[in-house]
């Protein structure tokens, strides 16, 4: 297992454990991290976040918008520093309460000193909307 890999795997179990603090140490200082969807496509959480305090903000959104009823990494793919990780999850939407399932994909890219420096990621979003 690469260093990229053990950054990655150390992140999502920092967010399925809750941990946020613990994920967000594991980020550059002028981290970018985007996830591709817009709240009119399903998801309040989409948008480019730059710098850990952003970050913080993006799981905010998430945290106010869904209750993560189930999270599973599925598989990673390692490469030259990065991973990508493909995924899926169950969540209720909030306010309505509307139980839906995603599948997800995620890219993580290191840089020298081995923190996640950019993070894309992008999920169903139709799933959200499905009634």
């Amino acid at each position: 297992m690469g260093k990229s890999l053990e950054i990655s795997k150390q992140a999502y179990a920092a967010f399925g454990s809750g941990n946020i603090p613990a994920l967000l140490d594991l980020l550059s200082d002028d981290v970018e991290w985007r996830f591709f969807s817009k709240s009119e496509l399903g998801t309040p959480y989409g948008g480019t976040f730059k710098g850990k305090q952003d970050v913080a903000g993006f799981f905010g959104a998430l945290a106010q918008s869904t209750e993560i009823l189930g999270f599973e990494p599925v598989e990673f793919l390692e490469g030259p520093g990065h991973v990508t990780t493909i995924g899926r999850s169950k969540g209720r939407a909030l306010p309505d309460g509307k139980v839906y399932e995603t599948e997800w994909i995620q890219v993580a890219v290191m840089d020298e000193s081995g923190k996640i420096a950019r993070w894309f990621g992008t999920e169903d979003s139709a799933a959200r909307l499905a009634k």
